[in-house]
């Protein structure tokens, strides 16, 4: 039949003619490095960022524990008592025994607990990344700090009225149950789940605080030589003693500081913090404390 003489030719004709578009597609390059092996693996999932609880703005609150260094100097504690005890004697005007330095310093550590109240509130930047705010912080440590004692013993030169004096100071110092609050400004970093902080305030403390000192000796007119009994002509001796401080003394001071707050989820976050924290000098006593803190708030 006339179809089938020519159905040869056709079928050649065809087979040119796809050809080149089945040569395309079998050496076309691969659509991405790797293809092959995507056919064979399962299927993959996009990667997920990590949570992000970045609004730190509002109430929050929480409890915290600490170690606390505190650090009291005695050396002028002893100064209001003797000089009070010795005001009307030319021994105090010549030679001022009031200011001679028979306590010293220490310090010593404790672990304590506490909490914290405050409100956040973001300002600044368009992207809200500057944090600001304030907190009411307390820290019930009940430090207590022993001053070291260094006796004195003086023999003194001749006074204004050929008088010789042989002097004897002691006493001791301590600051105890010392429990502390502050108030605080701060401003933080916001980064993330992270917020890094810096602080500043007022701190009033609460502690005891109790001075001793005794002052004994004796006097020696001219030419009376030393004291061996009462009854040594022209010779005398004298004893004095004093108190300063009391029971439940309340301190005022200053505190700086820094910390990070680390969110681990929209209402949760834990902290990390370092305070320092000096008092005015109550009653010649100069008192500072160094804390670490731990601790862990709710934002609400």
């Amino acid at each position: 039949m006339p179809v089938l003489k020519y159905l040869p030719s056709a079928i050649a004709l065809a087979w040119m003619a796809v050809t080149p578009a089945l040569a395309d597609d079998l050496f076309a390059a691969p659509p991405s490095d790797g293809w092959y092996n995507n056919l064979l693996s399962e299927p993959r999932l996009p990667a997920r960022a990590p949570a992000k609880y970045a609004d730190w703005r509002g109430l929050y609150a929480g409890g915290q524990v600490s170690y606390s260094d505190g650090f009291a100097d005695f050396s002028g504690s002893t100064i209001a008592p003797i000089s009070y005890a010795l005001r009307e004697t030319d021994l105090e005007s010549t030679f001022a025994p009031s200011g001679w330095p028979v306590l010293g310093s220490a310090n010593h550590g404790g672990v304590g607990g506490g909490g914290f109240v405050g409100y956040n509130f973001e300002y600044l930047t368009p992207d809200m990344n500057v944090v600001l705010g304030f907190e009411a912080n307390f820290d019930i440590a009940s430090l207590s700090i022993f001053s070291p004692e260094a006796p004195i013993g003086r023999s003194l030169p001749t006074d204004s009225s050929g008088n010789t004096y042989l002097v004897n100071i002691t006493g001791g110092g301590q600051v105890s149950n010392l429990d502390w609050s502050t108030l605080r400004g701060r401003v933080g970093w916001g980064i993330g789940n992270f917020l890094p902080y810096a602080f500043v305030g007022l701190a009033v403390g609460n502690a005891n605080v109790n001075i001793v000192e005794n002052i004994s000796g004796e006097v020696n007119p001219p030419s009376s030589g030393p004291c061996r009994s009462t009854s040594t002509p022209a010779c005398s001796t004298f004893s004095f003693s004093g108190t300063a401080g009391k029971d439940s003394t309340w301190l005022y001071g200053m505190t700086a500081g820094v910390g990070l707050d680390i969110a681990v989820s929209r209402n949760f976050f834990v902290r990390t913090e370092y305070e320092y924290v000096q008092f005015q000098p109550v009653s010649g006593v100069n008192i500072d404390v160094n804390t670490v803190r731990l601790g862990g708030g709710v934002r609400f």
